[in-house]
């Protein structure tokens, strides 16, 4: 019966970013162990190898994880408390430079500000804003509207505050603790992307698994 002392806990994340091409346990998990003698040798262990040219990232199956350790540790018992896929990214970290820092952040501020303009103009535009707050103008005052009222003058702080609200922060400061909407909607996007790479590996044999090769480009069921 194993020991408990040989009992190696690890837990994985279901996307992993690395930044160096020999990609070791240690790397891509989080390990816990009784025996703090075994867990340094385990975080040693590479499991895979990307090369310069080619695949940069991979799905790693726990499978093959489990075998790697039991090839140097065949007495290791090893339960798995995180993702049983696992998507490994290869990033060559290489900072741009500033000026194309200062273009993307100018250009997605742009697009955001005259995409936003241009969907409340069309919106206002679709209804007949103008019209609407005239007639409720004249029905409440008796008198022609001039086209800047206590009714625009409202409707536009109205929009602004109801935009802060709904995304939950201004600049870095939020007015609750709870993820704002884009937030949200970028996790569930995150989550469907992470889906369909494991689900498209698995299809097309590509996922590294047991007795699969630790170099990507090369990794296929055998």
């Amino acid at each position: 019966m194993t020991s408990s002392r040989k009992l190696v806990y690890i837990q994985g994340d279901r996307d992993v970013e690395v930044t160096h091409p020999d990609v070791t346990l240690g790397d891509i998990l989080k390990m816990e162990c009784a025996d703090r003698k075994i867990l340094p040798g385990i975080k040693t262990i590479r499991i895979l190898r990307f090369r310069s040219r080619g695949t940069r990232r991979c799905v790693l199956s726990v499978l093959r994880i489990i075998e790697a350790v039991h090839e140097k540790y065949p007495d290791v018992e090893i339960r798995n408390l995180g993702e049983p896929d696992i998507i490994v990214t290869y990033e060559d970290q290489r900072t741009p430079a500033l000026f194309w820092h200062i273009v993307k952040t100018c250009f997605a501020a742009a697009v955001t500000f005259f995409g936003a303009a241009f969907s409340i103009m069309a919106f206002n535009n679709d209804v007949d804003v103008t019209k609407l707050f005239g007639q409720l103008h004249e029905f409440v005052t008796g008198q022609q509207t001039s086209g800047f009222t206590v009714l625009e003058i409202s409707y536009s702080i109205g929009i602004a505050a109801g935009i802060l609200i709904f995304f939950n922060h201004f600049g870095k400061k939020r007015f609750t603790a709870d993820p704002t909407p884009m937030e949200i909607q970028m996790r569930l996007y995150e989550n469907d992307i992470q889906t369909t790479i494991v689900e498209n590996a698995e299809r097309e044999g590509v996922e590294i698994d047991v007795g699969s090769s630790t170099d990507p480009s090369g990794g296929h069921r055998p």
